[in-house]
């Protein structure tokens, strides 16, 4: 995927100057060690760190190296004011890890005490006012360290996303669907920059592209892709002039920043003036690494594209969107596992999920806009969805969403799509989350989130929440336990 950063990561050792240098330094190479033995790219940064001047060195070194995320390894108790000046002057980021004591055997020179140093540096951060990754338990010898590392990796790569990434938006939301509006302002917070454009601007785009020598090789592609599910070949070609202006805006537009997505109006205007529905062209962008999300969902673009950077595979958004019958969940009592019915949902949309990600998908018309827009009649203008049954997997549903008063809150759950036949239509799968009933009440409901997921192809909820707890964002809400309450919970 080209649409998401590359993470270079370096690891820098610090000392403080009353403890062996070497300490510090051979014990990051005993780490260094472990991540070239698991595979973990990691660059040493040489410089070790005593004192300011040595923590400005290291920056040099830093950005001669091309680094954009780091990890400040306590080798020993550290100097906490030149350790946070490290993290505080890094534009990207950094992670805190201290080192545990290896053996009885050597508890006098080889003591390194950074069990301790590490609060002395959370101290300094605070003081700082800075939102470092410090893992669950951060102390560890060399080959834990180098797994909280590993961990690491996908929590900067949405870090460093997001501080370069542009999201363009095309029309206002239609008016059903107020729910995905929010303010903007915390975008910016976060340095996302946001274009927005009218549906006029998006029309003009595919008008121009109409006779570019591109939209028959990207027609002869989606035919290819399709393969059999190639349902409506008359289509392509309308539709792969639109996906040729949208790349093509995306080059044209991405400005400053170096990553975009996009979140545009797909319904009621777009289908009587384009001659179809946008969904199959979002699903082959999705695969890409550029998610579109629908409606104008603003956050909806901003968190597949979190979850895309996360996983390093595509994300796509659904409607969490109806249960599960009680007569379905008896026939497939076996698929169903130890989840209990209130445990499944269905997640649905029109057909804007990446092909890889479906079972048998084929090209179909959007049922709903037919009723809407050609009721009685065969489909014309409402044929262009990808549809199919969401393969069986582990899954993470996630969003990151704007108050009406401009404050940043997110939801994680991680579960499973089953292997069970929805029966319905549309990009559709069976989800799975334990004890959805209560995350669905008392965090989806109880917090005011929009109909409106995004959707991780993997369990990554540990990187997502680490990644919004270095962005400040403080309300996180995630499926409880059964044995634990929500704060709103009826106790009766």
């Amino acid at each position: 995927m080209n649409n998401i950063p590359q993470i270079n990561l370096g690891i820098i050792a610090v000392s403080r100057d009353c403890f062996p240098l070497e300490l510090s330094q051979k014990r990051k190479a005993r780490v260094l060690k472990e991540c070239q033995k698991k595979r973990i790219p990691v660059m040493d940064i040489e410089t070790t760190v005593e004192n300011e001047k040595d923590a400005l060195q290291a920056l040099e070194e830093i950005r001669k190296k091309k680094i954009n995320a780091f990890v400040i390894y306590l080798g020993n108790f550290g100097p906490e004011g030149p350790t946070t000046l490290l993290a505080q002057k890094f534009d990207g980021p950094v992670m805190f890890v201290a080192a545990a004591e290896e053996s009885g055997k050597d508890l006098i020179q080889g003591r390194g005490d950074a069990f301790c140093g590490m609060l002395n540096a959370s101290y300094n951060l605070g003081l700082r006012g800075l939102s470092s990754h410090i893992p669950e338990y951060p102390v560890g010898v060399a080959g834990e360290v180098a797994g909280m590392i590993a961990e690491f990796i996908p929590a900067a790569r949405v870090i460093c996303g997001l501080k370069h990434l542009k999201i363009f938006s095309f029309g206002p939301r239609p008016q059903d669907f107020y729910a995905c509006n929010a303010p903007i302002k915390p975008l910016f917070d976060l340095s996302v920059e946001v274009m927005e454009n009218s549906e006029l601007d998006l029309y003009d785009i595919f008008l121009k592209a109409k006779n570019s020598p591109e939209v028959k090789k990207v027609a002869a592609d989606m035919a290819q892709e399709l393969g059999k599910g190639n349902t409506y070949p008359d289509l392509l070609e309308k539709l792969a002039q639109y996906e040729v202006a949208l790349a093509r805006f995306y080059d044209d537009n991405l400005g400053a920043s170096e990553y975009g997505v996009f979140a545009n109006k797909c319904w009621p205007a777009f289908e009587s003036l384009f001659g179809f529905v946008p969904c199959y062209v979002n699903s082959r962008l999705a695969s890409r690494g550029i998610p579109v999300a629908c409606e104008v969902d603003i956050y909806g673009a901003l968190s597949e594209y979190m979850a895309t950077c996360a996983t390093e595979l595509p994300a796509t958004l659904l409607d969490i969107n109806n249960t599960v019958p009680g007569d379905m969940y008896r026939v497939a009592k076996d698929k169903v596992k130890k989840y209990k019915s209130s445990d499944l949902f269905m997640g649905f949309h029109c057909g804007n999920t990446a092909s890889s990600c479906l079972i048998r998908p084929e090209m179909k018309y959007q049922l709903i806009m037919n009723r809407l827009m050609e009721p009685g009649k065969k489909p014309d203008i409402t044929r262009g969805t990808l549809e199919g049954r969401i393969r069986p997997g582990e899954i993470t549903i996630f969003r990151l969403q704007s108050t009406a008063d401009a404050r940043l809150r997110a939801y994680i759950a991680e579960g499973e799509v089953l292997d069970i036949d929805p029966k319905s239509f549309g990009s559709i799968g069976v989800l799975a989350v334990k004890e959805m009933a209560r995350f669905y009440r008392h965090v989806l409901i109880e917090k005011r989130f929009p109909h409106h997921t995004a959707m991780a192809f993997k369990h990554t909820g540990k990187s997502l929440f680490a990644a919004l707890k270095m962005l400040g964002i403080e309300d996180v809400g995630y499926n409880q336990p059964e044995n634990v309450p929500y704060k709103s919970e009826n106790p009766f």
